[in-house]
């Protein structure tokens, strides 16, 4: 069967898209800053996946669209929306079958993720009461520090001795590492510090969905390498590495959802 479908993941903070044809192949993909309007966040990122796809389609000659984040009830082109819990699983079992356990960090909230071998989810725990953790969190540390976030990260692999981050709160996160910079601490000590808050507020979420080899993280955050190093600490063991950008894993998810329906319904209409 000839055709595209797509996947599309409106954020709190960017918007994703993702091609499929029916062969299951990724075609395009767009990751873009998330505008004010929802909409205009999955028109831009499906308008920009789409034109990386040969054949030059438009979004009318999609066979099937499914919606998915907290924007996904306002994406117009979507014939349905899905949770982002269910398309961050399934586009993980896309990439990495063998994974059973994910870590998800959003703009505005943290996941936990148990799934089983065909990719449904089992369980899952949710911080989604204080930003502390999640994608606005480290930006706002990023500022602090005075520079980006892939700067912020890498400093924080330079700690010699990581300085303890004691409040759960995002605010008082914040204030706990300007005073901890008056008192002349090594500035890549409190990255660590920062970094190790967050790894362990990941893994209180993790043990709450259920712990299961193989885990991975997705979101922006998983780009994040010093807070991967310290959860990895944590844990024990490495993450897997995926083989597809991680904070594309909910428009996989998404596109695969799409992938089926279209199928479904192709076969419906020829029965």
């Amino acid at each position: 069967m000839n055709g595209f479908v797509c996947g599309c993941d409106v954020g709190s903070t960017f918007g994703k898209a993702v091609v499929m044809n029916m062969d299951g192949a990724i075609c395009g993909h767009a990751i873009v800053r998330s505008k004010i309007d929802p909409e205009e966040t999955s028109d831009l990122a499906i308008s920009e996946a789409l034109s990386q796809v040969d054949d030059g389609i438009a979004q009318d000659d999609l066979l099937y669209v499914v919606g998915t984040g907290y924007g996904r009830a306002r994406i117009s082109s979507a014939n349905e929306n899905i949770s982002e819990i269910t398309c961050h699983a399934m586009g993980v079992h896309v990439a990495n079958p063998s994974v059973r356990t994910i870590i998800d960090i959003g703009g505005q909230d943290i996941k936990g993720i148990s799934l089983d071998e065909s990719g449904s989810v089992k369980n899952f725990a949710m911080n989604d009461k204080c930003a502390a953790g999640t994608g606005r969190f480290f930006e706002n540390m990023a500022r602090v520090f005075e520079m980006d976030i892939t700067s912020f990260s890498e400093l924080s692999l330079r700690a010699t001795e990581p300085c303890a981050i004691s409040s759960q709160c995002g605010i008082f996160a914040e204030t706990e590492v300007i005073s901890l910079f008056s008192k002349k601490k090594n500035p890549a000590d409190v990255a660590a510090g920062v970094q190790i808050s967050v790894a362990k507020r990941c893994i209180t979420l993790l043990k709450s969905a259920g712990i299961q080899q193989e885990i991975t993280m997705t979101g922006g955050c998983a780009k994040n390498r010093g807070l991967r190093k310290y959860l990895e600490n944590l844990l024990g063991c490495g993450l897997v590495e995926l083989p597809m950008d991680p904070q594309l894993m909910g428009a996989i998810g998404a596109s695969e959802f799409a992938r089926k329906r279209a199928a479904k319904e192709a076969e419906q209409a020829s029965a």
